[in-house]
């Protein structure tokens, strides 16, 4: 029986999840996994060392160079073959971040996350600079919460959702990358929705809320290929 891999840290998830030529018709889809992401990112982008990269990565130094070599030969394929690029899966989990204070969530509670500004839902998530926080027990608001984002766009703020233990985001515009993200990050999403915060997670509370997207379980598949991320947020030890 094959060992199973160790979970590798990603600081945070991606802006943007699929490129494309633009003659893409009739091209084959290539699937880079989050970790490859993040070993390009931190190699090539932040110009770290390979043992910088595996120390942030929490693996052997031999794991990213076999990480990173398959990433640098899907980019090459992209590139040179006119293929379309898709990220997406693999076997990481989100390092930790720092979010503040943030209440404690109970075992049975549904947390609902809520772009904020001055008591309405702000319309554009990846510039919101709050949340508030909604704990759901039994059909009732038990404890609410106002918190401040630390960053900005799409994948930062997803990956501080999924570390504040959100199960689910109501909100007004949220594009494709963000949509991507948040369903990477098991996140249900209730978009475009306007007005009081309060009185949207009561009709959500009541079923008369739309949803517009589906989370996602820590195990699926996308096609042929299958995604492992590990059922939580930390660092590697």
């Amino acid at each position: 029986m094959p060992r199973p891999q160790r979970c590798r840290c990603i600081d945070t998830y991606p802006d943007h999840w699929s490129f494309a030529p633009q003659d893409m018709e009739g091209k084959e889809t290539i699937i880079m996994s989050l970790d490859e992401y993040e070993a390009i990112r931190l190699l090539d982008q932040e110009g770290l060392k390979q043992e910088e990269c595996a120390e942030k990565m929490g693996v052997a130094r031999t794991t990213v160079t076999a990480i990173y070599e398959s990433a640098r030969k899907k980019l090459a394929d992209f590139l040179v073959l006119g293929k379309m690029l898709r990220i997406e899966g693999g076997s990481y989990r989100l390092s930790q971040q720092d979010i503040g204070e943030v209440m404690q969530k109970g075992d049975k509670t549904m947390r609902v996350a809520v772009t904020y500004d001055n008591g309405n839902i702000f319309q554009h998530f990846g510039r919101t600079e709050q949340f508030k926080l909604f704990d759901i027990e039994e059909g009732k608001v038990v404890n609410d919460q106002i918190i401040d984002t630390n960053g900005n766009g799409h994948g930062a703020l997803a990956g501080f959702l999924k570390t504040a233990g959100a199960d689910a985001l109501i909100c007004g515009g949220v594009g494709p990358g963000a949509q991507n993200a948040l369903a990477e990050a098991g996140i249900t999403i209730y978009a475009g929705a306007s007005g009081d915060a309060d009185a949207a997670v009561q009709s959500l509370i009541e079923g008369t809320l739309p949803e517009s997207g589906e989370a996602t379980c820590d195990h699926h598949g996308h096609g042929d290929h299958e995604h492992h991320a590990c059922g939580h947020s930390g660092r590697c030890n």
